[in-house]
């Protein structure tokens, strides 16, 4: 059987799923949970005395965390995005960060995978937020399989580590066993014409729909799977620079602060090209919809992708 015959298609519950099995292993593995708990991951049921219920109150929850690890714990925070880096900001910087409290934080339904919950749920700012502070290390997993690989490497990792989990289940990217190391990019296809520098569940898939869309038209396009948002790949962003000479980010936050802005960052440094930003603009998405229909909604799926990339192209002949 693979892997999604046996854990599902869902980051939610692979992460977690993840962290059960980590502290059957780990006995300073600890769930600080606020009112997300899954039914059928039963942390609390297992690991009664390593199990912390927060409640609504997030703040708190960070600091209980931060405290955790400095009795020498391996604690996981399980919260909503939006919450964990906006309302507990406070803790995220202080608490943990200014410590290097070997905590492990997973916002859930990053982006806008929270859908008809509106912006209030909505986490479109956490890259950005997470990344300016010194010291986390901070993930982004493309689908199911890579979410449960990234919560072993946030454990394996010493240090504060951010993890973005989706809410809905996302097309599955990675058929097989893929090695997940943090810092390091994956090149899931091959394309001198363009390069597509993609995050996230469903933005990962959206990327690899665009780079098809183009192959019709004759267009080759690279698509990298960005899962490490710090500390980022820069050999891979340089290389694609120089190779393909047109970069195009795809990630479901806001083009300010997230992956785009990150990458410029690196081309501008390094091999200066071209670098077109797909991502939620400066707005708050009250359009309400799935999932996968705000994306297309907001215009930075693939078919917008492919459009903007082709027409980019055709100018520069």
């Amino acid at each position: 059987m693979s892997f999604y015959d046996t854990y599902g298609a869902n980051s939610r519950v692979t992460a977690r799923i993840a962290q059960l099995e980590l502290a059957r292993r780990d006995e300073r593995i600890f769930s600080v949970e606020d009112d997300l708990g899954l039914p059928d991951v039963a942390f609390d049921k297992e690991f009664p005395d390593r199990y912390v219920q927060a409640g609504i109150a997030e703040a708190d929850q960070l600091g209980i965390a931060a405290g955790l690890a400095m009795r020498g714990n391996v604690p996981f925070v399980n919260t909503f995005a939006a919450f964990a880096t906006m309302r507990a900001g406070e803790q995220l910087r202080l608490d943990i960060a200014y410590n290097r409290a070997n905590v492990k934080i997973i916002g859930y339904y990053a982006g806008l995978s929270g859908g008809y919950a509106g912006p209030t749920h909505h986490s479109i700012e956490d890259i950005a937020v997470t990344r300016a502070i010194p010291g986390i290390t901070v993930l982004s997993p493309a689908d199911a399989y890579e979410a449960y690989q990234a919560v072993f490497a946030a454990a394996d990792h010493d240090g504060p580590v951010y993890i973005r989990a989706s809410r809905s289940e996302t097309p599955a990217v990675h058929d097989t066993e893929v090695p997940f190391v943090i810092g390091r990019a994956i090149r899931l296809r091959d394309g001198g014409d363009v390069t597509i520098i993609a995050t996230g569940c469903l933005m990962v898939a959206h990327a690899l729909r665009a780079a098809e869309a183009l192959s019709t038209w004759g267009i080759a396009a690279r698509v990298i799977d960005m899962h490490t948002l710090k500390p980022l790949d820069d050999h891979a962003i340089l290389e694609a620079a120089a190779d393909t000479g047109l970069i195009a980010t795809c990630e479901d936050h806001s083009v300010i602060g997230g992956l785009g802005s990150a990458v410029a960052a690196v081309v501008l440094g390094g091999h200066p090209a071209p670098v077109l930003p797909f991502g939620v603009r400066d707005e708050f998405c009250s359009r309400t919809a799935e999932y996968d229909e705000m994306v297309t909604d907001y215009d930075f799926g693939s078919s917008s992708m492919a459009g903007v990339i082709r027409r980019r192209l055709e100018a520069r002949q």
